[in-house]
């Protein structure tokens, strides 16, 4: 008689100590786990996701404002600083820190077209549709003291941009033509032109100083030389360009934003071809600023949206949008690479992170772990 006896070998399902976890026991047979592959990856999947699943990239909201934001400026000297204009005329200086208004002037009638601060700090330049040029102090007047401009200019026609150069006295307008200023005259020191139709954007390069790049109706691009009062360079797009960025750490680099939905980055020494287009926008492009680092850049679009583009590549590689928000009209990387600004139509500035999953504010103190490196096995040990 032949008797089959179960025999079990406690080590095998028993813990050696309370502390340890429950043995249980498994057959690994992949005949018995047909969907095994397939579920390791979707585990896999899902936690690479888990950063993005949990970004919380909008911060705030700088709400004030009695009309649409149709231009921003940021203050070359301080972080928690940025200027805005409306379309009713009105610009407000807000503390980023605290998330306020700190001063309110009424510079224009009717739209501020463009404003932009000395390189210093000490003053801002606004130019408006009431065909003024108007130079602020950036301090709030004394008690008692009336809130007026340090210099006025009135020109013939209206004025739709203005930039300063980066290490002089001197800042530059476009309208009718591209006008360069010297802070302490009333006249210009020289007028720039090339065509006939009106420049809508005009901006300094942030490296060679005296190269300056312009954007008008007729679909043209124009580059000028302020030593020579010359232009230089000329290029032709398909539709109209709204505005241009140069690129802060090359100097030949410059992205411009077009009508026809895309992004083109140009290399002004061969402006035959652009170096790389950048498609995602499903509306008219009206606003671009470049990182700190020359990096990335974002976009702001008719299409109620903004996008952040690496710099080489053709696709954004986020896109930030609310329910509120409404056509975008101004955008804003800023100083410190680490926060995005955008004004846009429903009387509203937005406050965004620059990388969406990134932590920010103190680290809790049980989260700060004191760890030791083993070299040989590379593992982390927190008490």
């Amino acid at each position: 008689m032949r008797v089959k006896v179960l025999s079990r070998n406690p080590d095998d399902y028993v813990r050696e100590t309370k502390l340890d976890l429950q043995r249980v026991p498994r057959n690994y047979d992949p005949v018995l786990h047909p969907f095994e592959v397939p579920r390791e990856y979707t585990r896999a999947l899902n936690a690479t996701k888990l950063e993005r699943v949990f970004a919380k990239p909008f911060l705030s909201s700088l709400d004030g404002h009695r009309d649409g934001v149709n231009c921003m400026a940021k203050h070359p000297k301080s972080l928690s600083t940025v200027l805005s204009g409306a379309c009713d005329g009105e610009v407000k200086i807000w503390n980023l820190t605290k998330r306020q208004c700190i001063r309110t002037l009424q510079a224009h009638e009717g739209f501020v077209r463009g404003m932009c601060a000395r390189f210093c700090g000490t003053s801002f330049f606004t130019v408006g549709d009431d065909k003024t040029v108007k130079q602020w102090k950036m301090e709030s007047p004394e008690y008692g003291e009336e809130e007026e401009p340090i210099h006025t200019i009135l020109g013939k026609t209206v004025y739709t941009g203005i930039d300063h150069h980066w290490k002089e006295a001197v800042f530059a307008t476009c309208g009718h033509q591209v006008d360069i200023w010297d802070e302490q005259r009333t006249s210009p020191m020289c007028s720039l032109t090339w065509g006939f139709d009106s420049i809508s954007s005009v901006k300094f390069n942030p490296i060679e100083t005296y190269l300056l790049g312009s954007c008008a109706s007729d679909r043209n691009i124009v580059l000028y030389d302020i030593r020579q009062s010359t232009p230089l360079k000329k290029v032709i797009l398909k539709m109209r360009t709204n505005t241009l960025c140069w690129n802060p750490m090359e100097a030949f680099i410059f992205t411009a934003a077009n009508e026809d939905y895309n992004l083109y980055t140009f290399d002004m020494r061969f402006l035959a071809s652009p170096v790389m287009v950048h498609m995602d926008h499903v509306s008219a492009v009206l606003d671009v600023d470049y990182s700190p680092t020359g990096k990335e850049f974002v976009s702001a679009s008719f299409d109620k949206s903004i996008r952040i583009f690496p710099v080489d590549k053709g696709h954004s590689r986020e896109i930030y949008h609310t329910k509120r928000m409404q056509h975008v009209i101004t955008v804003k990387w800023t100083s410190d690479n680490k926060y995005i600004l955008c004004g846009s139509d429903e009387m509203n500035i937005r406050l965004w992170k620059a990388n969406a999953s990134e932590k920010l504010g103190v680290m809790r103190a049980h989260l700060a772990l004191p760890c030791t490196w083993d070299i040989d096995n590379l593992q982390l040990d927190g008490k």
